[in-house]
C-alpha cells in the first residue's frame, strides 16, 4: 500500500503549534483534575462527585479518539484539529461565564469530547508533516511538550485557582485554547485527506490485532499505567515513610522532568539510527519496571529512584512507540490509527492505578507495585529469552 510520506521534515514554524496542542490537552486534563478537590462545596460536594467530575474528561476521550481519529482521515486532521481546538475553548468558556455547578459538568465533558478531537488530530499531523527518518525527533518534541504540561498543569493551576478561582482556570485554558487554534489556522498547512480503498470492520479488526499495532500500543497503555500510578501512589509511599509534602512533590517532579528530558534523546537515537523502536521499548520497559520495584523500597530513596526510572522509562517507550506506529500505518489510516493508540493509553491511564489499589486494598501497597511490575516486565524478558535461545 502507498504511503505518502513528505521529502522533506516540517519547518518548525509549522510544528509548533501541534506540539501546543499537546501542551493544551495535558495542561487541560491535569490542571483542573489537581485543583477539583480543593473547589468549593457547592460544587463538589462529595468524593463520588469529584470522581464523577474527574471521569467525565477521560471518559470522553476513551469513547470518541477512535471516532475523530476516523473522522481526521475522512476530511483532514487540520479541521478536526482546529475545530478541536476551538470546541475545547468555548467549552471552557462556558463555565467561566456561566458559574453553576451544573455548568461545571457540562464545560468538563466538553473539555474531553474536544481533546478526543484534536489530541489524534494533532499526532497525526506530526506523522503526515515529518518523513519516516524525522519521526522519532518530532514525537519526541511532540511529547516532551506534553509531559510539560502534565508537570506545570497542577502548580500553574493551583496558582490560579488560588488567585482567582477555579474560573480564572477555566478562562485561561479558554483563552489558550482559542490562541492555539489560531495559531495552528495561520502556520499549519492543509494536509488532504489521502485516497484509500474501502475498509471493512473486519479489515479494520485484523489490523488493530496485527502485531505491528498491537506491541507499541500496548507498550504506550503499559507506560502511561505506570506513569499514573507514579504520580498517583509515590506520594502515599512518600507520606507512609514519614515524608513531607515537598518531599513527595518534588519526587512528582522528578518523574515528570526525567520523562521529559528523555523523549526528545530518545527521538533523536532512533533517527540517527543508535537505537530501534524494538531495542528502544524494551528497554524502556524494563527500566519502569525496575522503578515500580525501587518504589517498593522505604524512604526516600525508593521514592526517588522509582520516580527516576519510572520518568526515564515511560520516556522512552512514548516517542518509539508512536513513532512505531506511524512507519507501520498507511498514512490515509494515521488518525484512526492515533486515535485507536490514544485509546490504548487511557485504559492504561484507568487501568493501572485501579490494578493497584484493588491489590494494595486487600494486602499492601508494596503488593500493588510488584504486581504491575511484573506485568511490566513479562513480555520483554520473555522476548530476551527467546531470542537467546534462538541465537546459536
Amino acid at each position: 500500500m502507498t504511503r505518502a510520506t513528505p521529502v522533506r521534515a516540517a519547518p518548525a514554524r509549522q510544528m509548533w503549534p501541534l506540539y501546543a496542542a499537546g501542551f493544551t490537552t495535558a495542561f487541560g486534563a491535569h490542571g483542573i483534575a489537581a485543583n477539583l478537590g480543593g473547589f468549593s462545596d457547592d460544587a463538589v460536594t462529595s468524593l463520588m462527585v469529584l470522581g464523577g467530575l474527574l471521569a467525565l474528561y477521560d471518559g470522553a476521550e476513551v469513547l470518541l479518539k477512535p471516532v475523530f481519529g476516523t473522522l481526521a482521515d475522512r476530511i483532514g486532521a487540520r479541521p478536526v484539529l482546529l475545530g478541536g481546538l476551538m470546541a475545547f475553548a468555548a467549552a471552557s468558556a462556558v463555565y467561566a461565564v456561566a458559574d453553576s455547578p451544573g455548568w461545571l459538568w457540562a464545560a468538563r465533558l466538553g473539555q474531553g469530547a474536544a481533546a478526543s478531537a484534536f489530541s489524534p488530530s494533532a499526532s497525526a499531523l506530526v506523522a503526515r508533516l515529518n518523513p519516516a527518518a524525522k519521526h522519532g525527533r518530532a514525537f519526541g518534541s511532540y511529547g516532551f511538550c506534553k509531559s510539560v504540561g502534565y508537570t506545570v498543569g497542577p502548580l500553574l493551576g493551583g496558582v490560579l485557582v488560588w488567585a482567582g478561582g477555579i474560573r480564572l482556570l477555566f478562562t485561561v485554558l479558554a483563552v489558550l485554547g482559542a490562541a492555539v487554534a489560531g495559531w495552528a489556522a495561520l502556520a499549519v498547512p492543509v494536509v488532504a485527506p489521502l485516497p484509500k480503498t474501502r475498509q471493512t470492520v473486519l479489515d479494520l479488526a485484523r489490523r488493530l490485532v496485527h502485531p505491528d499495532f498491537l506491541r507499541p500500543t500496548a507498550a504506550l497503555a503499559a507506560a502511561t499505567a505506570a506513569l499514573s500510578v507514579g504520580v498517583g501512589f509515590l506520594p502515599v509511599s512518600g507520606r507512609a515513610a514519614g515524608l513531607g509534602t515537598v518531599a513527595t512533590g518534588a519526587a512528582v517532579s522528578v518523574l515528570a522532568a526525567c520523562a521529559a528530558v528523555v523523549q526528545p534523546r530518545a527521538g533523536r537515537a532512533l533517527d540517527a539510527g543508535r537505537l530501534t523502536a524494538r531495542c528502544g521499548i524494551t528497554t524502556g520497559l524494563l527500566l519502569t519496571a525496575a522503578g515500580l520495584g525501587c518504589a517498593m523500597l522505604p524512604g526516600l530513596l525508593g521514592v526517588l529512584s522509582g520516580a527516576a526510572l519510572i520518568g526515564a522509562g515511560t520516556g522512552l517507550i512514548t516517542p518509539l512507540g508512536f513513532a512505531a506506529l506511524a512507519a507501520s500505518t498507511p498514512a490515509e489510516r494515521l488518525g484512526q490509527t492515533m486515535g485507536a493508540a490514544e485509546l490504548g493509553r487511557e485504559l492504561g491511564d484507568a487501568g493501572g492505578p485501579l490494578l493497584v489499589a484493588a491489590i494494595a486494598t486487600l494486602t499492601t501497597l508494596t503488593h500493588g507495585y510488584a504486581a504491575l511490575a511484573i506485568l511490566l516486565a513479562i513480555a520483554p524478558v520473555f522476548g530476551l529469552v527467546r531470542r537467546a535461545v534462538a541465537t546459536p
